[in-house]
């Protein structure tokens, strides 16, 4: 059985740690709201590219550009996005069983699945796997430059422009809502060719200097666009979920405070209470011994 002391150690730390997760709670908070402005301020440019690429990949289907070219997929590329930190409850631990289910359906269908790992969950993860790994972004994520991010998307245009890879694939955390994120496996090469309304009628704009060279312009701008995309709604998922995860967390230690003091206090009484029989008794043996 605890002694009161013990009870009294358990408490004061089960106090601090709640001190520690109210901190961290209140710093994921802060960061969380910032990202999420900058993610649904920047979800309506987003969300409307893909659908504009996909009618510029129709209207420029003849133009023969590499990176709208279709074909078997022999070799995949995925870029798996996961935190840095833990502590975000099932934030990783979720995303990263998807992923690998994904991959493996993938490898399953005959294709060699190949990975770019962001974030240093994602780089442990899957450096005990037996998927290799061509890029490893293991530390501050969400700091990555304008450069960096340029520079991995003229990696996977230049291996789907030499038909290194057949098809490159995104595994990321969306920004749903602050209970639960969603998890997004999208593809961002090739791009689906899509009519619109009057294209299916022959319709098709004058474009200058022609829809070649716009493709060739716009296309790395939309890669680049998509892999900020991922990045951004994962930093804000992430921060939900860690907050979400500090909260409960706090509570828990308030839950748990008020049950060792509840117990303290029994253990108390029952003291004071075996005393006082004590004493009680020594008091009835003198008055018989008078």
């Amino acid at each position: 059985m605890a002694t009161l002391i013990d009870l009294r150690r358990r408490i004061r730390s089960v106090q601090n740690s709640q001190k520690i997760t109210q901190a961290m709670k209140t710093v994921s908070t802060a960061k969380f709201r910032k990202a999420q402005r900058r993610v649904v301020t920047s979800r309506p440019f987003w969300h409307e590219f893909p659908e504009l690429m996909k009618r510029l990949a129709f209207w420029a289907s003849d133009a023969g550009h590499p990176l709208l070219e279709r074909r078997r997929e022999a070799r995949v590329e995925v870029m798996v996005i996961t935190s840095d930190k833990g502590l975000a409850g099932a934030f990783n631990s979720n995303l990263l069983a998807a992923a690998e289910a994904f991959i493996e359906g993938k490898a399953a269908a005959g294709a060699e699945v190949r990975l770019v790992a962001a974030g240093k969950k994602a780089v442990n993860y899957f450096h005990k796997r037996a998927w290799p790994v061509d890029l490893a972004f293991a530390d501050k994520t969400d700091k990555l430059t304008r450069r960096q991010v340029r520079d991995l998307a003229e990696f996977l245009m230049r291996g789907y422009s030499f038909q290194k890879i057949d098809g490159v694939y995104l595994a990321y955390n969306e920004f749903k809502s602050i209970l639960a994120p969603r998890i997004m496996t999208v593809r961002l090469l090739p791009i689906e060719p899509e009519a619109g309304e009057g294209d299916a009628a022959g319709w098709r704009p004058d474009f200058e200097p022609g829809a070649g060279r716009l493709a060739r312009f716009i296309l790395p701008l939309y890669v680049e666009s998509q892999i900020h995309h991922a990045l951004h709604e994962s930093q804000a998922a992430e921060q939900a979920a860690r907050m979400m995860a500090m909260d409960n967390a706090t509570k828990n230690a308030a839950d748990l405070i008020e049950d060792l003091t509840l117990a303290l206090n029994k253990i108390r009484q029952a003291g004071i209470t075996k005393e006082l029989l004590e004493i009680m008794t020594a008091v009835e043996a003198l008055k018989q011994s008078a």
